[in-house]
């Protein structure tokens, strides 16, 4: 999308936006597009042990290490947030976060609901998201679509579903993932309406 598409910036202080939803749900075409689509929000970039998938790139994506790089980040207290998801480790680096929050951006996080209930608890504030699927079974296909899991880790990821949707009411929007325009369309209006609040316009206003 082009700059003149893009959302008008907002200043000081910085907005969190948390996504999270069932694996194969979206979650990462649709937060690489709101970045594209808004001026100043950034995409965090989680740390992960688990591998590439085709495309991906390291330091764009995610962040690539081994498991032992990564326990040691944890036991150094580096993430925010980090949780073991289907056999591999994925976590949020705390400094990087706090400086862009610092500095006035808006950051976009795409984590799990186990990372989402940890960054709840230090940024109360920020806005959690929750991308649903028309239906499991278009869920299904999505991942399967994908083709980089095998029948097991399917079966898990369908069966984690029902887990999920436990704390959705934990987040204060759902959205139906049915297509990227429309789903696209509902976060820029979240993200729109999130700025104007009444106590975010006044902090912004009196500088």
């Amino acid at each position: 999308m082009g700059t003149n598409n893009k959302i008008h910036r907002m200043e000081f202080p910085g907005l969190l936006f948390v996504i999270s939803g069932p694996s194969g749900v979206g979650k990462g075409t649709l937060c690489r597009n709101l970045v594209e689509a808004v001026e100043n929000l950034d995409y965090s970039i989680s740390v992960t042990t688990r591998p590439p998938r085709q495309g991906e790139v390291n330091g764009e994506d995610y962040i690539f290490i081994e498991k032992d790089e990564f326990l040691d980040k944890v036991a150094a207290g580096e993430f925010v947030e980090w949780a073991e998801v289907y056999g591999n480790y994925y976590g949020t680096p705390w400094k990087e976060l706090q400086k862009a929050l610092e500095k006035g951006r808006d950051i976009i996080l795409e984590i799990d609901t186990q990372g989402a209930m940890q960054v709840k608890k230090h940024y109360p504030n920020g806005v959690y998201i929750f991308l649903l699927p028309p239906c499991e079974e278009e869920l299904r296909a999505r991942i399967e679509k994908r083709g980089t899991e095998g029948p097991e880790v399917v079966k898990k990821r369908l069966a984690n579903l029902d887990n999920e949707l436990k704390v959705m009411n934990e987040y204060d929007y759902a959205i139906i993932n049915d297509s990227i325009p429309d789903a696209l369309g509902k976060l820029k209006a979240i993200y729109t309406a999130e700025k104007c609040r009444t106590w975010r316009t006044l902090s912004q206003w009196r500088g």
